[in-house]
């Protein structure tokens, strides 16, 4: 296999478009390596981003927060900016597996990853987060809630390459929270995660946004019910309301850490508490 490391992006898209089929990008390598360790991908050539300089960068640029791809989630974790403009993402790489994969594993192979049982995605996907990918036609802005297709999959392009993800800063009275329910080690991925993100005018809430990730295929968000609740105060029966519509209209799915059943009730729960945190000004 051969193990080719580019100086600049670049140059890495041109590597990857000469043969997007067989050759794979690496970045901290915590889930390719483990997949090719099992037969699951066995590419002729890996094309390494460590050499390329600024991907690991965290800056605030106008109204956006960008995150490079290379950016370590331990690093995302850590980031006064990050911590100060978005706690709850700070807080979803922070409980992600264990010290050992938050020191090696990026943002970017995260998202590239498409694992459906991971943290970072579901804040993301509630923040309004887009993928900036750039490949041999230049560059592309995907939006999280295009950006997830299916179980491992993405709508990147076999040549394209993750550069960075940027958010949009919200008001400073914007509250938000993520949940993360194991069932079974406290190292464990979840069984199911809940972020919620929410502006109030007063009793009101004036927005709201909820996604729910690793109890089906993509991390979801269901806008039809999230505005149910728009211009209402967010009182219990209201809260219970939503946690209902969200548990009847994801398809679950079966794993280790729970049946389909049970997670379709873990939804109710874990929707409820994330909409209790964020009305009563928990994290």
């Amino acid at each position: 296999m051969r193990f080719l490391q580019p100086e600049t992006l670049a140059e890495a898209v041109a590597s990857l478009a000469e043969d997007p089929d067989g050759r794979k990008v690496i970045a901290g390598g915590a889930a390719l390596v483990l997949m090719m360790r099992h037969g699951l991908v066995a590419p002729d050539a890996l094309v390494s981003l460590a050499r390329i300089p600024s991907l690991d960068s965290i800056w605030l640029s106008g109204d956006l927060l960008h995150i490079g791809s290379l950016a370590l989630l331990r690093d995302v974790a850590a980031s006064p900016i990050v911590r100060q403009h978005f706690p709850a993402l700070a807080w979803a790489c922070q409980v992600v597996g264990n010290v050992r994969i938050r020191n090696q594993a990026t943002l970017g192979g995260n998202l590239a990853e498409a694992d459906y049982a991971s943290d970072p995605p579901a804040v993301l996907l509630a923040l309004d987060a887009v993928v900036n990918a750039l490949g041999p036609s230049g560059e592309r802005r995907i939006p999280l809630s295009d950006f997830f297709q299916s179980f491992y999959t993405t709508s990147l392009a076999p040549d394209e390459i993750i550069q960075s993800v940027s958010i949009p800063l919200l008001s400073t009275d914007t509250r938000m929270t993520y949940l993360k329910y194991k069932s079974r080690s406290s190292e464990d991925r979840p069984c199911v995660g809940v972020a919620a993100v929410a502006r109030f005018d007063g009793e009101q809430c004036a927005d709201v946004r909820i996604a729910v990730g690793a109890a089906c295929e993509i991390p979801v968000r269901l806008p039809e019910i999230e505005t149910s609740a728009v211009g209402l105060s967010l009182t219990d029966e209201r809260i219970a309301e939503v946690a209902e519509g969200y548990s009847r209209s994801i398809q679950t799915l079966d794993d280790l850490r729970g049946s389909a059943w049970y997670r379709t009730q873990m939804i109710r729960v874990h929707v409820r508490r994330a909409l209790e945190a964020v009305r009563d000004g928990r994290r």
